[in-house]
């Protein structure tokens, strides 16, 4: 469990690392100077013609630090979650693995519990820790040991919430990106607002241009920031369904192929 966490941890940062480094280089390479371009043929055109109105340009809008910031953490939850899914869809699979190979009609007896258990301790190591694994050799275990189904019932029970609660704080930095994205664009709007004021002397002299690209600032950062947060939001909620729809589906399982087929021992007496 512990390496997988450490695996976990060094690809964040790995992921962080490559978000920084595509990210910046695409507004280095590509939107940053057709950016510029476009706004000094704008402003050239605007002192030729008084009637002329600008088109809005993605370059544009994207142009900013706060917009940059922005992409670089969408890009790096949408790793994260991709990874936490990839893992969960492995777990799913497990679901339709013939781990237990009990016939309808069939009683399991606290001693069969041992010979039960071999085919999941058969499973490669990563496959061991997966919820539905640790599930089952943990019941079979208690079974074994107590030959009480509800004291079995009570540990798949405990092992399914742990893994719920688990899943849910692993989402905390998730969450923190999802909040920050829209604390950015905020940040953008706050900037954008107050290069306009200390530009207002030049607007009442008749020259808007620099107000008008200061409040640009500030209404395209927030414009990308929401919208940004609007996807992160959405991709967040599916993971955790899936990863619910997990936990649910695991406790099924052991119900279904285990526990209504176990016998105590008081049962056979």
């Amino acid at each position: 469990m512990r390496d997988r966490h450490n695996q976990e941890f060094i690809y964040q940062l790995f992921a962080l690392l490559l978000s920084v480094i595509l990210v910046h280089g695409l507004y280095v390479a590509l939107i940053r100077p057709n950016a510029h371009a476009k706004l000094e043929a704008d402003q050239l055109r605007q002192q030729a013609s008084e009637t002329f109105v600008a088109e809005r340009s993605l370059y544009v809008v994207l142009k900013d630090y706060e917009q940059e910031a922005c992409l670089i953490l969408m890009l790096w939850a949408i790793a994260i979650m991709a990874y936490k899914g990839r893992r969960t869809l492995a777990e799913r699979r497990l679901l339709q693995a013939p781990l237990l190979q009990v016939t309808e009609g069939t009683r399991i007896l606290p001693e069969d519990a041992r010979q039960l258990t071999r085919p999941i301790q058969a499973l490669p190591e990563e496959q061991q820790e997966f919820l539905l694994a640790r599930a089952l050799s943990t019941a079979l275990h208690r079974f074994s040991a107590t030959g009480n189904i509800h004291e079995v019932s009570a540990a798949v029970g405990t092992v399914c919430d742990t893994e719920s609660e688990r899943l849910d704080s692993e989402l905390s930095m998730i969450r923190y990106i999802t909040w920050a994205v829209p604390s950015i664009g905020f940040i953008g709007t706050v900037r954008g607002i107050g290069d306009a004021l200390s530009q207002a002397h030049r607007a009442v002299q008749g020259d808007i241009a620099g107000v008008t690209e200061s409040l640009g600032v500030a209404f395209n950062s927030t414009f990308i920031a929401l919208v940004v947060s609007i996807v992160l939001m959405f991709l967040l909620h599916q993971l955790q369904l899936v990863q619910e729809r997990l936990v649910l589906d695991t406790h099924n399982y052991c119900d279904r192929n285990l526990l209504r087929h176990l016998k105590a021992d008081e049962e056979t007496s």
